[in-house]
């Protein structure tokens, strides 16, 4: 059965940050980058972990950094434990499969989404203003809808607990100068286009998606995790149909459970039932052996 690790305790490394999902340790020259199996809803992370996730998670990210490489460099050193310097090894039985060893890099302070298709905090601004972050669409959408072309709509990036903020292009310029602004809305929508057409091909929409980037010596590199069902909407194509909400192989199935029972969106989180559990596991589950056609053990 699965080992479960909702967190790490490395006493003989230096903890740097733990965020939603992954645990970071700085190695001096690197950063050891685990995904634990905690998952967030609504920016609170639960109290029951879901079995695996962070092995889903970390293998759908090395099969898109290595896919999306000629697109732009990204952070990946190595994932094979065995290469890890010397001071992992004691805890090479948890690491193995749910860690990267990745370059050191000076985040960007803004979330690069994407929208393929008009869902979400989307949906809702085009509602109530016909366009998402300054971009005017076209009138008469409907809900799920694909879009003429992608967009690029920034969001700022929150501490832990605090909700990101949709911002429009000009103020994402704002934030990091107009030419970095530029470049990383182009490689945004590059990656995105990319990906979501191989995804396609596989029997996935990629609705929308985040990306993060960040610098090493001035050179953009793609960081953190790409196109998982944790920072994307993944439908399936099979069962598409605009107008409404769309079946997923995301945590939107969490979000609605959690709507379901009227969470206030503030922590504590309540206790998960095993069912949701594991249909929350399920549906990660799927989404990587569609994209990658491997699966873990049960």
């Amino acid at each position: 059965m699965e080992t479960t690790v909702f967190e790490t305790d490395f006493p003989e490394l230096t903890l740097m940050k733990k965020g939603k999902v992954r645990d970071m340790y700085d190695l001096g020259d690197a950063i050891l980058m685990v995904a634990t199996d905690r998952i967030s809803a609504f920016d609170v992370i639960m109290t029951d972990p879901i079995p695996g996730k962070g092995k889903i998670l970390t293998r759908i990210s090395l099969f898109w950094f290595q896919t999306l490489a000629p697109v732009v460099d990204n952070h990946l050193i190595t994932a094979d434990v065995t290469a890890y310097p010397a001071s992992c090894r004691p805890y090479a039985s948890i690491l193995g499969g749910r860690s990267m060893l990745v370059k050191k890099a000076d985040p960007l302070p803004i979330e690069c989404v994407v929208r393929g298709y008009l869902s979400g905090s989307g949906w809702k601004a085009y509602q109530e203003t016909g366009s998402v972050c300054g971009i005017r669409l076209p009138a008469g959408l409907k809900e799920s809808d694909r879009l003429p072309e992608p967009v690029f709509t920034p969001s700022t990036k929150e501490e832990l607990g605090s909700h990101d903020i949709n911002i429009d292009f000009d103020e994402a310029a704002r934030r990091i100068g107009k030419p970095l602004a530029e470049r990383v809305r182009d490689v945004s929508l590059a990656l995105y286009q990319k990906g979501a057409d191989l995804a396609e091909q596989k029997g996935i929409l990629i609705a929308d998606t985040k990306f993060e980037f960040g610098l090493v010596d001035d050179a953009l590199i793609l960081i953190d995790e790409v196109l998982t069902p944790d920072s994307s909407r993944f439908w399936p194509k099979a069962e598409y149909r605009p107008g409404g909400p769309q079946k997923s192989f995301d945590k939107q199935y969490l979000r609605d459970y959690l709507d379901s029972i009227r969470f206030n969106k503030k922590p504590p989180a309540p206790p998960l039932p095993k069912e949701v559990i594991d249909n929350t596991r399920a549906r990660y589950m799927e989404a990587l052996k569609k994209l990658t056609g491997e699966s873990l053990a049960a």
